[in-house]
């Protein structure tokens, strides 16, 4: 059996873990009030963006461009979107065992696939693993800005327009509740689904609408990519503050167990010392 002292030394070390996983809670409760509240503010711009880019592709059914050009699938891009720190639970876990599958599934050489990594979870989980990463950005903000992704967005979009890439496909945890992220695999490139809604909306169109589309079409796909990156935001907080919770729980439940046999080491001890007295006593008459 461990001594007092030890014993009295793990309640101690573990009220002291306790202190920071409780604090770390709050912390991400915090941050994820933010990020939840920046992913529900963009939704309604890429509704719009969406809106009119299908409202130009409606009335251009002749439209081309290569992000509208579904083509033989030489090589495929996946985009994924993790954090650059731990202790979020299952958060990147989960999204990087669902593209590993996907890649074992899917290719036979790194030839049929690159990587396009956000966050250093999923940039270190590929290079160990030996899958190819075209390009990468780490150390993104809590709550990022566009101006952040942009390059990134970009150099990704033109990977497909210049042909590098065939495909494009998107891993990121979805956003539900608190405690609820869903992981999402999203087909991001060739833009496919850009038939004409219901929408009654009437637009004037300066200099001309295939110009405009032309225009569009790159920034509402980089548009998609920020908006993915803000939810898995969210959701990364989320994740961060649940674990810390539970971590939390479990170090009250370790001080309870300890302290418990703190105290039973304890009366042992009393009740051996009172033996060895009651034996000395007894000694001497």
């Amino acid at each position: 059996m461990a001594s007092l002292r030890d014993i009295k030394g793990r309640i101690d070390s573990t009220k002291k873990t306790k202190q920071i996983t409780k604090a770390m809670e709050m912390v991400s409760a915090s941050k994820m009030s933010k990020a939840e509240l920046n992913a529900k503010s963009f939704v309604p711009y890429g509704e719009k963006i969406q809106e009119v880019v299908k409202s130009i592709a409606a009335n251009n059914p002749d439209a081309s461009h290569p992000m509208l050009e579904k083509r033989e699938v030489k090589k495929t891009g996946y985009f994924v979107i993790t954090s650059d720190r731990g202790l979020a639970g299952a958060y990147n876990s989960s999204v990087l065992r669902n593209l590993y599958q996907t890649i074992q599934k899917n290719h036979q050489s790194t030839d049929e696939y690159t990587v396009i990594a956000v966050g250093r979870m999923g940039y270190d989980f590929c290079r160990k693993r030996g899958i190819p990463v075209a390009k990468s950005i780490l150390g993104i903000a809590d709550q990022p800005n566009f101006s952040e992704i942009k390059e990134l967005a970009s150099e990704t979009v033109q990977m497909y327009i210049d042909g590098e890439i065939d495909e494009l496909n998107i891993f990121y945890n979805h956003y539900v509740s608190a405690i609820s992220q869903q992981v999402t695999t999203t087909k991001l490139l060739p833009i496919t689904d850009l038939k004409a809604t219901g929408s009654t909306s009437e637009y004037e169109y300066e200099p001309n609408q295939e110009q405009i589309l032309n225009v569009l079409l790159p920034q509402y796909a980089e548009a998609l990519i920020y908006g993915a990156l803000l939810d898995g935001k969210a959701s990364e907080h989320a994740a961060r503050m649940t674990a810390m919770r539970s971590a939390t729980d479990n170090a009250d439940e370790l001080i309870g167990d300890l302290t418990l046999s703190y105290n039973r080491a304890r009366q042992a001890a009393i009740t051996q010392e009172i033996t060895e007295i009651i034996g000395g006593v007894a000694a001497l008459e």
